[in-house]
């Protein structure tokens, strides 16, 4: 059984950045492809990235390629996503997941706003 906690949201004017975290507890995420999802009000979840077990290959949704960095520190069992240069498009509540295992953490609101 792994727990999943984000944190790392917050308000944030357009064109700055924030750094999300998901620590991991209660077992390994060492071999789990993980990733980054995030839901804005009225929308269905959507994809924003992903990274392989070993960090050997990352994946990005076109609409933030460029401006996020999926990665990972399997020592710490964390996940992280550095969002730069964001958008009011990028409000959503980001959520981390163990692909390929139905392990959901309970999300951390990100708002872009003047």
């Amino acid at each position: 059984q792994v727990q999943l906690v984000e944190s790392g949201g917050g308000l944030v004017q357009p064109g700055g950045s924030l750094r999300l975290s998901c620590a991991a507890s209660g077992s390994t995420i060492r071999t789990y492809t993980m990733g980054w999802y995030r839901q804005a009000p009225g929308k269905q979840r959507e994809y924003v990235a992903t990274i392989t077990s070993t960090s050997s290959f990352t994946n990005y949704a076109d609409s933030v390629k460029g401006r996020f960095t999926i990665a990972r520190d399997n020592a710490k069992n964390t996940l992280y996503l550095q969002m730069n240069n964001l958008k009011p498009e990028d409000t959503a509540v980001y959520y981390c997941h163990t692909v390929g295992a139905e392990y959901w953490g309970q999300g951390t609101q990100v708002t872009v706003s003047s």
